[in-house]
């Protein structure tokens, strides 16, 4: 039976964890030059609607190295763009290919591809879910810290797809997510009614003074997200009391890091002296999404 990962709630604890672990000897492997080519003869398609350098990066290096090839799908350059419907494009890309990886606006056209292909399906970013991302951070944060649910993980800001991630992450895994969002810009309300239900130590507050006290991973993104450029000038006076700077770092643990999925829009939702700073593993974080892009794609493909 074929798997998507469309939303982490997509996978259980054990798949994380064990995907988790196998993308930290893969990234092993690669820095000793002994990359294993599973996925020969395999090919992966991209669909990317959204602009990326990560993402697209990662996925395709990703496949390069495991010994597969990609094939990149612009804005304009598949007959989506004239209408036909996801459900044929779905149909005839699982003819064609392994795997596909849709970056795009509507979750709901990521899943609806999902449903009519017949083979995997990974969402590389919806405006709703950005699960490849926050499971890439889990393996930056245990680099640093070996028991996830010993720690409070703080996201400071915007109500986005990130903040949805790490949600249904900390439904999972059980580690103390703290929450800092302005009013209006909250996260998903059935995610965090799902975690009140099941008691879950997920915490929504106003405060970011609050949420980053004692924390061991401080958490941010841009103010506003694509497709939210017209707001952008709106979202700047609400959020400005959330920016990330030295003086909210110094609430945190002494041995706290920094994360932002980037790119950043500095001194704004985080200054340069914190992104730049000792405390900061936003590099580490980009870096690993190679390598657990390649544990997923060797456990869906291979």
């Amino acid at each position: 039976m074929k798997r998507d990962l469309l939303t982490i709630l997509d996978l259980t604890r054990g798949e994380i964890e064990a995907l988790l672990a196998r993308a930290r000897e893969l990234k092993a492997l690669h820095q000793k030059g002994q990359d294993p080519t599973p996925l020969k003869g395999k090919t992966l398609a991209m669909i990317f609607d959204k602009p990326s350098t990560r993402t697209r990066v990662s996925f395709e290096a990703g496949m390069a190295q495991l010994g597969g090839a990609s094939i990149y799908l612009a804005p304009g350059q598949t007959q989506l763009a004239r209408n036909e419907p996801v459900a044929d494009t779905a149909r005839v890309l699982s003819r064609y290919v392994d795997g596909v990886v849709i970056r795009t606006f509507a979750h709901a056209t990521a899943e609806e591809l999902a449903r009519h292909a017949s083979i995997p399906v990974i969402n590389g970013l919806t405006d709703s879910h950005h699960p490849c991302q926050v499971l890439s951070d889990l393996m930056t944060i245990q680099e640093h810290f070996q028991d996830l649910s010993a720690l409070k993980v703080a996201w400071v800001g915007d109500g986005n797809n990130m903040a949805n991630s790490w949600i249904t992450a900390a439904l999972h895994l059980d580690f103390a997510l703290y929450l800092a969002c302005p009013e209006g810009y909250e996260p998903d309300a059935a995610l965090l009614k799902q975690a009140q239900q099941l008691g879950r130590r997920i915490h929504l507050g106003r405060n970011p003074r609050e949420a980053v006290q004692d924390a061991q991973v401080i958490n941010t993104d841009v103010w506003a997200s694509m497709g939210q450029e017209a707001e952008a000038a709106a979202r700047k006076k609400v959020f400005q009391p959330y920016q990330v700077n030295a003086a909210l770092l110094q609430l945190a643990r002494p041995e706290a890091i920094v994360l932002h999925c980037l790119p950043a829009h500095r001194e704004e939702e985080i200054t340069s002296e914190v992104l730049d700073g000792p405390q900061s593993a936003a590099w580490d974080q980009a870096e690993n999404r190679l390598h657990f892009q390649k544990a997923l794609l060797e456990w869906l493909l291979g």
